[in-house]
């Protein structure tokens, strides 16, 4: 299910621009998927939900919108009892609002793509808690639907669980949140939606925490001549992602 507004409105250009350098042209966006196992070719994806990353005129990074759906597990698709076990997924229950692979993909792919313009960024970039996971399970779902327009850089990644043990000391989300001082409540956990929501958390205050950081590279990098504030962070020759719109032009939305 997909929340309507904030995001939906565009942020302003200052706003927009302090995004779009922030990292390199990629906006950050929380992905988590809950699966039938932990084999992305034959294993069936079950829920998928992404955050969407807003930023304050101050350059303060803070979650935004979540869009998430239940996915019907495609035809042959394993599911194993154990993860099944852990995550409390009833994959054919009469009342569990699934969509097909394609069409829940294509959906929360369309709200990214307008974040992604809106920012005026390349691409989306994945975050996620051990990202990688999540970004294999996505990219076999994208080959496997035929979904053509995937928004996201097919390799990058930002892992939570990577930023959270090196800021925080803890790697598993549920401690690294509540040392962060977050709250967490273990009812939620293995929910798509929930644990994309504190994936996003945890990214935000890390970044937050090392804005200093940030702005004293982002000084050196215009000392180099790399960029300049007004021109934005350039398009290096052989960048290994072209722009998004260079693949997909604008259309209209159906």
């Amino acid at each position: 299910m997909s929340e309507a507004t904030p995001g939906a409105l565009a942020p302003p250009a200052a706003v927009a621009a302090l995004m779009a350098r922030r990292f390199r042209g990629y906006l950050p966006v929380a992905i988590d998927v809950e699966t039938g196992g932990f084999h992305p070719a034959t294993d069936a994806l079950l829920e998928i939900a992404a955050v969407l990353i807003d930023m304050d005129s101050d350059g303060t990074l803070k979650r935004d919108v979540t869009h998430d759906f239940h996915v019907q597990p495609f035809e042959g698709g394993r599911l194993d009892p154990s993860s099944l076990s852990i995550t409390g997924i009833d994959p054919f229950h009469p009342l569990r609002p699934a969509l097909p692979e394609r069409d829940a993909l294509q959906r929360i792919f369309r709200e990214i793509r307008h974040a992604v313009r809106a920012y005026g960024c390349r691409r989306a970039i994945l975050v996620g808690h051990n990202a990688a996971f999540d970004l294999s399970f996505l990219n076999a779902a994208v080959a496997r639907a035929q979904v053509k327009r995937n928004p996201f850089h097919p390799f990058s990644c930002f892992d939570t669980a990577t930023l959270a043990g090196a800021a925080l000391g803890q790697t598993v989300l549920a401690k690294a949140v509540t040392v962060a001082g977050l709250e967490w409540d273990p009812g939620s956990a293995h929910n798509a939606r929930y644990d994309a929501q504190r994936s996003a958390d945890i990214f935000c205050l890390v970044c937050n925490r090392l804005r200093d950081s940030h702005q004293a590279a982002e000084e050196r990098a215009r000392e180099l001549g790399w960029w300049s504030v007004a021109a934005g962070p350039p398009e290096e020759p052989g960048a290994d992602e072209p722009p998004l719109e260079a693949e997909f032009p604008p259309q209209r939305e159906r």
